[in-house]
C-alpha cells in the first residue's frame, strides 16, 4: 500500500540544526529503503529563501502500522526531532510510474 507522508519541521531557532545533524543519517537510510523499494520518491519542502523546512515522501508497506514500526519509529528525523508534524494518508501511485527497470 502506498503512503504520502508530509512532514514538517520545527520552527524553532534550533531546527535547522538538527535537521543539519542527522541529514547524512536520514539520506542513508532513504537509499537503502529505495533500494528495497519501500520508498519510491522524496523531496524536501522549501520555505521562500529555499531553506529546508520538511519532506514529502511516498512510500510502499503493507500497512500503516508496518510503515510507523519498521521504518518511522526510527527516522532519524523523527528520533533527532527534526520533524514536528508528521501527517501519513494512503495514496495510489500509478503502475507506469512504478517502473523502473
Amino acid at each position: 500500500m502506498h503512503f504520502l507522508i508530509t512532514a514538517f519541521d520545527g520552527k524553532d531557532s534550533e531546527a535547522s540544526m538538527r535537521r543539519k545533524n542527522v541529514r547524512e543519517q536520514h539520506l542513508e537510510g532513504v537509499k537503502n529503503l529505495i533500494k528495497e523499494r519501500k520508498h519510491l520518491y522524496a523531496a524536501a519542502i522549501l520555505d521562500d529563501e529555499n531553506n529546508m523546512i520538511g519532506s514529502i515522501m511516498i512510500v510502499d508497506y503493507p500497512s500503516k502500522e508496518i510503515l510507523i514500526n519498521e521504518w518511522l519509529n526510527s527516522e532519524p528525523y523523527v528520533t533527532g526531532n527534526v520533524w514536528q508534524e508528521i501527517d501519513i494518508k494512503p495514496c495510489r501511485v500509478p503502475d507506469f510510474l512504478l517502473d523502473r527497470s
